[in-house]
């Protein structure tokens, strides 16, 4: 464990958040009774872009919460801290949706929760991870408790951004705000160092390839995996711009994404499918087994629609990656084009927006970059992934398409 993690505590975990988590002590200080000021309150928002530590701010201060140290609140030692921590706690519950969306039949389960004392810490805490994928209705559920909060509970909410189309207005209302910001290089890069033992050189290249994004750094550093998937997605910036290898492109894309989902999670699918069978009677040899199996079928139904679920959310978060890389790469060429200071994206790859930058206008990769920003949005109304990528790929075929000349002309 790195001095930091253990001088800070479970703060340690946060990366280039030093205002959030001075916000998040002096919070847990008040709960505690240790401070004369009014930072507590029962309903918090953490928001932040990707890799920032949405999730991983709200279990540190879940676990400052619960913290039974004499000392500074998230001692990082105690039993209560190291089981919040590991996700054993029993006062702490964390909703992770892997899923399209929070459905509300889930969350007046976690109402009811929310509603009882809790059993062996300070407070009962609910994390709401990828808040914004809560239903309507399952966010009218939530807003009930969070308007008339039982004593001792304290709801943890994270989400992208406040915008209207991540989070209710009104529940966005009821909580306090928290935004974190994208860290530095610097700072993930010491992280790589320290925690994981990475050579400096080493974690400064991922660190600087990573968009920010803390966990994708640590897996470019040490797994080929992520790096091919990266080379993969700057590859798309050049294979778009040519009529002859887009659309063939953009359809191995798919394919791509598609059999790494499979790969994923068809274990996982065998598993729950017999546990749910076991769970109704498979195996057995009663009388009532068979008519039990055959009255199941609404129930692996069920089953099969959160799979269905939890497959196309994969393949959007494993299409998202690849279009944050290729918007990253048009911005890189837009920079080099205007001759702009600016950081770049992909830095190891300035050889290569030079190239794309001298093959058309900066206008050009501006409709690149929408082009790109298109797609996600597409892909968020539920239009089919192959579909989203060809309309991309035309537009920035477009943008590429002869005539074109540095002079304008």
């Amino acid at each position: 464990m790195s001095s930091d993690v253990t001088e800070r505590g479970v703060f340690g975990r946060l990366v280039g958040q030093h205002d959030v988590e001075q916000s998040l002590r002096a919070a847990a200080l008040s709960a505690r009774g240790d401070s004369s000021g009014s930072d507590m309150t029962h309903a918090w928002l953490f928001t932040g872009p990707p890799g920032s530590g949405r999730s991983v701010a709200a279990l540190c201060f879940a676990a400052a919460l619960q913290c039974t140290s004499d000392g500074e609140p998230g001692c990082g030692q105690c039993h209560a801290c190291t089981t919040t921590m590991a996700g054993t706690h029993g006062d702490v519950r964390r909703i992770i949706p892997d899923g399209l969306s929070i459905s509300v039949k889930g969350m007046r389960e976690i109402v009811n929760i929310a509603s009882r004392r809790p059993t062996t810490g300070r407070w009962q805490v609910i994390v709401v991870e990828d808040a914004d994928r809560l239903t309507e209705g399952a966010a009218n559920a939530l807003l009930k408790v969070v308007e008339e909060p039982p004593d001792r509970t304290v709801i943890l909410l994270c989400a992208p951004t406040t915008d209207p189309e991540d989070m209710s207005v009104t529940l966005r209302s009821r909580c306090r705000h928290l935004a974190l910001v994208t860290p530095s290089v610097e700072s993930i890069a010491q992280v790589l160092i320290g925690r994981d033992g990475l050579a400096p050189d080493q974690a400064r290249f991922a660190a600087s390839i990573s968009g920010g994004h803390v966990g994708r750094a640590r897996r470019l550093a040490t797994d080929d995996v992520a790096r091919d998937e990266r080379a993969r997605s700057l590859r798309l910036a050049f294979d778009a711009a040519s009529a002859s290898t887009a659309y063939k492109a953009a359809e191995n894309l798919v394919k791509s994404i598609e059999s790494e989902t499979k790969t994923l999670f068809t274990d996982v699918k065998e598993r729950e499918l017999e546990e749910l069978k076991v769970s109704l009677g498979g195996g057995g040899t009663g009388k009532g087994t068979a008519g039990t199996l055959r009255g199941s079928a609404g129930l692996i139904k069920e089953l099969e629609a959160r799979q269905k679920s939890r497959d196309t959310r994969a393949k959007r978060d494993l299409l998202d990656r690849t279009l944050i890389d290729l918007a990253g790469m048009y911005r890189d060429a837009l920079s080099y084009a205007l001759g702009s200071s600016s950081t770049s994206t992909h830095p190891d790859m300035a050889e290569r927006a030079s190239d794309l930058a001298s093959r058309t206008s900066p206008e050009g990769l501006l409709k690149c970059i929408e082009a790109v920003l298109a797609c996600r949005e597409a892909v968020d109304f539920n239009v089919k992934l192959q579909w989203a990528l060809d309309a991309m790929v035309a537009s920035i075929g477009e943008a590429f398409r002869p005539p074109f000349s540095r002079s304008g002309g």
